[in-house]
């Protein structure tokens, strides 16, 4: 076989797989033993218990687990009704309010999480009903949970950049360290964007009345703040600052992020073993589809790379003549339609043996390239037709919310991560400068 015949092969057969309603794990392993049999014989399955041996003897890895299961039992003790019920108030006279506190929650609850569902369903569940209770328009309100919750799986501890760390053979702290500035650079145009909008449409948002703000009084105010404050930022500290202090691997500090999460979910009383259980099978589920898409993943890059399609594909990028900067371009424009139809593990999967070694020869810095790539990927949770985080909202949604409400919510949202991306390009030390301080 021709290295072009597998190429055009091998694309043209996920396509086909995935129009059909297949899972993405099957097709890539399916693809993998087709053209892996017909490129090399019986031969090829000798080669797949290699990979499927490495990924799952990946240390690195087992934080993964860790995380998802410090998400589950995060969900369960309080932390994030609690903030929201505090950052209410507290944003709740400016228009906009609950809007901006959505976003702030989000953001914190990112920082615990490192999961985007976690993040969407919690803030769907506690946020819509009270933004429909104020008046609030509903797109509004459903671009700011679902832009929010997209940030878990930027702001570190993020699963996805302990896979891009683990496949581009990164330090998962760097990547850490690299993607936190991006993640509050969203984060605050999320926030100026629903200031602006509220104030030329403060229907679009309104303020709490004064009756209400003054149900709590400043003092009450102060101390809620502390109170619900303190359990995300220990959390934080207790696993990014053991991380960047280099007290702890990213494995070791998710081990230390679930025991204070399990303390904190038994200090706010939510602790039952009926929920432990829930949450231990939960994150099986979940640690499962992320292995089993490694695995084969793996699989169907080893097949692709060793029959000379990550050549055909480097030249046709070089080919193009597009210069450095049109070469960087057109890799986004590719990553920003495959998010349209892939989630973000079989894009990573895909992307990354093909991206890395072209990024490193036009100069680009990997951990900025990476990291990038990370930003370039929060699209892919709001744009139609499959973004995992419209259906999560829409899956926890009241009726009168309608999905063209999400879909155009989120719009906005998606065109601020595109600025975002832009600002991280035009200043690459937003990126560098973090990751190079904390990390060496």
């Amino acid at each position: 076989m021709s290295p072009e015949f597998v190429t055009i092969g091998m694309f043209v057969g996920l396509l086909i797989g995935l129009l059909m309603g297949h899972p993405l794990p099957f097709v890539l392993g399916g693809l993998a033993t087709i053209f892996g049999y017909l490129g090399w014989g019986p031969s090829c399955f000798y080669l797949f218990l290699n990979q499927i041996w490495g990924t799952m003897d990946n240390y690195i890895l087992v934080c993964i687990p860790l995380f998802i299961l410090m998400a589950q039992l995060l969900d369960q003790s309080g932390v994030a009704e609690d903030l929201f019920d505090t950052m209410r108030y507290l944003f709740g006279p400016v228009r906009g309010g609950l809007a901006i506190a959505v976003v702030v929650v989000a953001t914190l609850f990112g920082a615990c999480t490192g999961i985007i569902g976690a993040s969407v369903v919690t803030m769907g569940l506690l946020a819509m009903p009270v933004f429909l209770k104020y008046g609030y328009n509903k797109r509004l309100a459903s671009g700011a949970i679902c832009a929010g919750g997209t940030l878990g799986i930027l702001i570190p501890p993020s699963i996805m950049l302990v896979v891009m760390a683990d496949q581009a053979a990164l330090s998962v702290g760097k990547l850490f360290a690299g993607a936190l500035i991006p993640g509050i650079i969203l984060s605050t145009l999320y926030i100026i964007y629903i200031l602006i909008r509220c104030w030329f449409k403060p229907q679009d948002g309104p303020a709490l009345s004064k009756e209400e703000r003054a149900a709590v009084s400043s003092m009450a105010l102060f101390l809620r703040v502390l109170k619900s404050m303190v359990p995300p930022m220990v959390l934080v500290l207790g696993v990014l600052g053991s991380i960047f202090a280099g007290i702890a691997t990213p494995t070791e500090a998710a081990g230390i992020g679930v025991l204070l999460t399990l303390i904190m979910t038994v200090a706010y009383g939510k602790f039952t073993w009926i929920g432990l259980k829930t949450a231990v099978m939960n994150t099986t589920r979940t640690t499962s589809m992320v292995i089993i898409i490694l695995a084969f993943a793996s699989c169907f890059s080893a097949v692709f790379m060793g029959c000379g399609g990550g050549d055909v594909v480097k030249s046709f990028i070089y080919g193009i003549g597009f210069g450095k900067w049109g070469t960087f371009i057109v890799m986004m424009i590719i990553l920003f339609f495959l998010g349209m139809f892939l989630d973000w593990i079989g894009i990573v999967m895909i992307t990354f043996p093909l991206f890395l070694p072209i990024a490193q020869d036009l100069g680009f810095d990997k951990v900025w390239f990476v990291v990038i790539m990370a930003v370039m990927l929060q699209d892919s949770f709001l744009t139609p037709p499959f973004g995992y985080a419209l259906f999560y909202l829409r899956g926890v949604a009241p009726p009168e919310v309608t999905t063209g409400d999400i879909y155009w919510g989120a719009f906005p949202f998606w065109r601020l991560m595109e600025l975002g991306l832009i600002a991280c390009i035009i200043w690459p030390q937003t990126i560098l400068w973090l990751a190079n301080t904390l990390v060496r």
